[in-house]
């Protein structure tokens, strides 16, 4: 008799949806949270503690709530699901609305992370740039965001360990459909239903703590390269 596979078919799809799920995640939230955290970091305007508090609202509601939210907001009876409808967008217990729920609840800890990288950076160094000529994107791309790497790694790798473990927002937005929107998170709680699965369930336990520790080993050596790098230079 053949042995049983380490996991089975459905706990790898879940698997395989996580990280599809978190990397989509991360990746469409990182230009916009640098963006945010310049912002916050280095701009005074009209409405920033409004944009600081809805940035880390996330962070403090109940992530039923802010799934119930994205619901309202992009299910297939409100007026902007309906509309991205008629391009064949679609979030509303789909994938890519798991993704859109992570990302959600991802950004509040990436902008963190790259805003206090910014604001460690002197902005002397910023301003030094500017008079030999450069503009404000050249600047941006030349000497603050090398700078502030370790920290954009950082907040990525944050982003995605968050995206991995999200559970409440999407499985309110998206619910928990094998094959389609079962994440692990997910797919733990819909293995602790039904007696018998908890080999299962410890099986997906142990290879999210193997992910999270590979992802967060990964960063530090990033980062340490990336610093290695600005010191060599």
């Amino acid at each position: 008799m053949m042995a049983d596979p380490f996991l089975s078919a459905e706990s790898w799809y879940a698997v395989f949806l996580s990280l599809r799920v978190s990397l989509l995640a991360t990746l469409c939230s990182l230009p916009l949270a640098v963006w945010v955290a310049y912002l916050l970091a280095r701009k005074d305007f009209f409405g920033k503690q409004v944009l600081n508090g809805l940035v880390h609202l996330p962070l403090v509601l109940p992530p039923v709530v802010t799934g119930y939210l994205l619901l309202l907001s992009f299910g297939r009876r409100s007026g902007v699901g309906q509309f991205l409808e008629q391009f064949g967008i679609e979030f509303a217990f789909r994938w890519t609305g798991a993704a859109l729920a992570a990302a959600v609840m991802a950004f509040p800890l990436i902008v963190r992370a790259i805003r206090l990288a910014i604001e460690a950076v002197d902005p002397k160094l910023e301003e030094a740039a500017a008079t030999l000529g450069g503009g404000r994107f050249f600047v941006f791309r030349t000497v603050t965001l090398p700078l502030i790497m370790p920290g954009v790694i950082a907040g990525s790798v944050l982003g995605f360990a968050k995206a991995m473990g999200e559970f409440g927002a999407t499985i309110t937005f998206v619910s928990n459909i094998p094959g389609e929107t079962q994440t692990v998170p997910s797919a733990i709680y819909a293995f602790l239903q039904v007696p018998g699965r908890e080999g299962d369930v410890i099986k997906l336990v142990v290879l999210s703590i193997l992910l999270a520790m590979g992802a967060l080993m990964a960063s530090e050596w990033l980062a340490r390269r990336q610093v290695r790098g600005m010191q060599g230079q």
